[in-house]
């Protein structure tokens, strides 16, 4: 579900029981009324708030910014082949050209030619350097990718998302987006 990331839309951000994000990249994030109704139903610990609180004439509840589930959900190894999955692995970029406009996926080995839709054969293209391979092999064009295809891990994908944040990070976010992150000396 993708919700306004904005300081009046009061997100909280989901943390899993080892309190680290379950996604960075789209961010982890709960409506402040699916947050509230995750705390009544037990599901979650509240580990920080935002200063504003819900009302009613008999009661008063602040909303959550951060929360952690109460049972640990293992992640995937690794994620499901997808357009978008795709892209965040390429970070969005054209990996012939490094252009960031009218992106597409390209077939190193053409799908004329025996290519299969594969982590292994699909690159993020944009659509000028996509036309202009058309269904050659870059060895005929001598036009190579800056990266070879590979299947990612979570991980690799969630460190390319921390690359992306959202417009809108909550200052109580910030020690659980970027602790596991190497410190400079």
């Amino acid at each position: 579900m993708t919700i306004a990331v904005s300081p009046g839309a009061h997100p909280a951000l989901v943390l899993n029981a080892d309190y680290r994000p379950l996604s960075y990249y789209p961010l982890s994030l709960w409506s402040w009324q699916d947050t509230v109704k995750a705390v009544f139903l037990d599901r979650v610990n509240i580990v920080a708030e935002y200063d504003a609180a819900v009302r009613s004439p008999s009661f008063e509840f602040r909303l959550p910014s951060v929360v952690s589930l109460k049972s640990f959900v293992k992640p995937s190894r690794y994620p499901a082949f997808t357009r978008f999955n795709v892209f965040l692995r390429d970070k969005f970029q054209c990996q012939y050209c490094g252009s960031k406009e009218e992106l597409t996926f390209d077939h190193l080995i053409p799908r004329s030619k025996g290519g299969i839709t594969s982590w292994d054969n699909v690159i993020t293209a944009c659509s000028p350097c996509n036309l202009r391979k058309s269904n050659k092999s870059c060895q005929q064009l001598n036009m190579w990718p800056m990266h070879m295809p590979f299947q990612p891990t979570i991980q690799d994908l969630h460190n390319n998302g921390r690359g992306f944040p959202p417009n809108y990070l909550h200052e109580s976010w910030m020690d659980f987006l970027y602790w596991d992150t190497e410190l400079e000396p």
